[in-house]
């Protein structure tokens, strides 16, 4: 989906504050605003340049991603990221349309630009789903996007929120859908899915991933792991009364992001969390029913970046 021009502009703008924040304020030099925001160096001098001439810069920063950007810094810091872009915080209507989607739709982007045949990992979900919808066309024929999660029920019901072959589609690339279950019945049937090829293809791919981008859920009734079909009541029941607070491709994690023994995770049939920390994983999330599983993945060095907005942000600092 093609933004509008006016949504295009408050884009720019954003980018450009964060630049001249950084810049300015942060003290960093212009290569050090290329890494921070994934843009080249000329980009950055660019964007520093429109914060210049829309008049954005006075004695301060005269534009309220200020506060993020400062949110940014802090989260960073604390938790020991690589990356983090805060936006502002929509109206909970608009969330998984808003700033949020498009943010992570310039990571992907970025990450699909490169020159070199390239492995991106995807979850699923609905920030997922409104993020690819945000990628403009490309003709990436050598790069290849994997899934990192199975991407149906039990039964065989699909996902509606599978996003690895709309992606592909997008960018004329290859396509590895995961070829199972997010949670399977037993050890025994995972084991079993895990020994084929095409499942041992896609984790010798993950293993090359040059970016993973997920999403974070809660464990909690009505979450959307139960809500969409991939765990049962009792298996909520389970993990909560185990202490799990959150997920990450369907692995339960508690509030210090530590991955639970047993329970449902000993049937995850997708790419092992110990793999997606070793690899650049950036989530996704916000809202207030999110902040203790993101806080706990946080912690628990499960994710090496985050994209949040500006109210879950301030939440993530208190605790």
């Amino acid at each position: 989906m093609v933004l509008p021009p006016k949504e295009l502009q408050e884009r720019r703008l954003d980018q450009a504050a964060r630049a001249a924040w950084l810049y300015y304020i942060a003290g960093n030099t212009q290569d050090e605003v290329a890494t921070k925001l994934g843009v080249s160096r000329q980009t950055a001098q660019r964007l520093v340049s429109i914060a210049v001439s829309e008049k954005l810069i006075k004695f301060r920063l005269d534009h309220p991603i200020a506060d993020c950007v400062e949110l940014e810094e802090r989260i960073r810091e604390r938790f020991e990221l690589q990356t983090c872009t805060v936006v502002p915080t929509a109206d909970a209507a608009l969330v998984q349309s808003g700033g949020l989607a498009v943010a992570l739709a310039e990571y992907i982007e970025n990450a699909l630009s490169a020159p070199e045949p390239t492995v991106i990992g995807l979850s699923t979900g609905r920030t997922l789903l409104a993020a690819v919808n945000e990628v403009p066309t490309m003709n990436q024929p050598d790069h290849k996007i994997i899934s990192l999660i199975g991407a149906m029920s039990r039964d065989g019901r699909a996902s509606h929120y599978e996003v690895v072959s709309r992606l592909a589609d997008k960018a004329n690339a290859q396509c590895f859908p995961m070829p199972t279950p997010v949670v399977t019945s037993t050890i025994e049937e995972r084991e079993l899915l895990q020994s084929q090829r095409s499942y041992q293809t896609i984790l010798s791919l993950a293993e090359k991933a040059c970016a993973c981008f997920v999403g974070v859920c809660e464990i909690a009734w009505n979450c959307p792991l139960q809500r969409d079909g991939f765990l049962t009541e009792a298996e909520v029941v389970e993990l909560a009364d185990r202490g799990a607070v959150g997920e990450i491709a369907g692995w339960a994690f508690n509030a210090a992001g530590q991955v639970l023994e047993g329970c449902t995770n000993d049937r995850v049939a997708g790419i092992p969390m110990s793999l997606m920390q070793q690899l650049p994983t950036v989530a996704a999330g916000s809202g207030s029913n999110k902040v203790q599983a993101i806080r706990g993945a946080l912690r628990g060095r499960l994710l090496s970046g985050l994209i949040t907005d500006q109210a879950t942000a301030g939440a993530l600092l208190v605790g």
